[in-house]
């Protein structure tokens, strides 16, 4: 189903962009903010964990939904709809300090940035030819790394007005809506007999076939991203690291993503999405397993973090473009499920994993977590062979 009049492409492209950093913003900001808020009303790092869940379990809810309205209806009214309830719910984060308030809200707020998050990620693949497709996603993975890095920031709102976060991150959604309803709406590809017949547990198992490690990336990313905003906070002010070097260790991880986004995008549309993905994730495990010897040494623990991010930081944007390399066109949309699904996980088991850790191992816990899953994708990807290749 196509419109009558086309968007600029470019055009297009800048304004999803644009959509995917305010959906990074948002949970680049949820995430340290509530840990401090929680962590400073009393609440254990587990409830601080299973808090910090909600947004993801509202992302995996959402997630099996959202490719029927998006085919039906096409991506803007999703997007409209998202930013929407996007801003409403922040505006109402400071009417109630209450745990299962902000448990309710988190659940919202994920339905709703994957609404935006997952409607803007289909745009893009699906508009994208092959050529371009590597640096297309690059900057479309900057974007939401961006806006993640700068969410952190708003903490330091905090000692001035706990509102205060939440009131100007509503009005910065309001004012990129607007701009947004000057887009036209289209739809995805539908034609394909791929889509039409095979029905959607079939198209399910297809995608899993032809591409199951190009989920483990956004999985692995989503547990680290999580981890570190949701129960890193906590963990450092267990060990006794000043709150305020938070401000620069959280976005230094974010930061060396944003850095190094699009040159591994364009290194991998040359050397191949797995071979990187592999080197990443082994010189990222070894540093991460090494952190525990110096972390009470915050310019090396910052140094460490940058140069993670910029090593691991590209894991989303990395498996979704294997992802749409692995699969035809017409199944990008339940792929693109599929990778929110796998971030979702991910970002569940995170901070519950990371809460637990932190009670019962306490130094050095979540950098051996995070390591050791990363061992787990490279055993994983040494075992996967490709069986499609969609444009091939």
């Amino acid at each position: 189903m196509t419109t009558l009049q086309s968007n600029s492409p470019t055009f297009r492209f800048t304004m999803l962009v644009i959509m995917v950093f305010i959906a990074g913003f948002v949970q680049g900001m949820l995430l340290p903010l509530l840990a401090i808020l929680l962590e400073q009303a009393g609440y254990s790092s587990a409830s601080n964990g299973f808090n910090a869940i909600a947004l993801y379990i509202g992302i995996l809810i959402a997630s099996p939904f959202i490719e029927h309205p998006v085919r039906k209806y096409g991506y803007k009214p999703v997007i409209s709809i998202g930013l929407i309830a996007v801003i409403v719910t922040l505006l109402l984060f400071p009417l109630w300090q209450s745990f299962w308030f902000w448990f309710i809200l988190r659940l919202i707020i994920g339905i709703a940035d994957n609404m935006v998050h997952f409607s803007t990620q289909v745009w893009i693949t699906s508009t994208s030819s092959k050529a371009v497709r590597g640096r297309n996603i690059a900057i479309y993975g900057l974007a939401f790394s961006a806006g993640f890095a700068g969410g952190p920031l708003m903490s330091n709102l905090l000692a001035i007005d706990e509102r205060l976060p939440f009131v100007i991150a509503a009005l910065f959604c309001a004012m990129i809506w607007v701009i947004m309803l000057k887009l036209r709406n289209e739809w995805p590809d539908n034609t394909v007999e791929t889509v039409q017949q095979s029905g959607v547990l079939g198209r399910y198992l297809l995608v899993i076939k032809y591409g199951w490690f190009a989920f483990l990336p956004p999985l692995t990313f989503g547990f680290m991203e999580a981890t570190i905003h949701a129960s890193y906070p906590i963990y450092a002010m267990r060990m006794g690291i000043d709150i305020e070097w938070l401000s620069f260790i959280l976005p230094a991880f974010v930061v060396g993503g944003v850095i190094t986004q699009i040159p591994l995008g364009l290194l991998s549309d040359r050397a191949g999405r797995k071979r990187v993905l592999l080197l990443l994730a082994t010189v990222g495990a070894l540093i991460f397993l090494a952190i525990p010897q110096f972390e009470h040494h915050i310019p090396l623990l910052i140094a460490a973090f940058l140069v993670a991010g910029g090593l691991l930081g590209s894991f989303y944007s990395l498996g979704l473009m294997y992802m749409a390399d692995l699969l035809p066109r017409q199944l990008l949309p339940t792929g693109n499920v599929l990778i929110a699904i796998s971030f979702s996980l991910g970002s569940m088991l995170g901070p519950v994993t990371g809460g637990v850790l932190i009670e019962w191992v306490g130094q050095g816990s979540l950098y051996y977590a995070i390591g050791s899953l990363l061992i787990v994708l490279i055993v994983a990807g040494l075992i996967f062979r490709p069986v499609y290749r969609g444009e091939q």
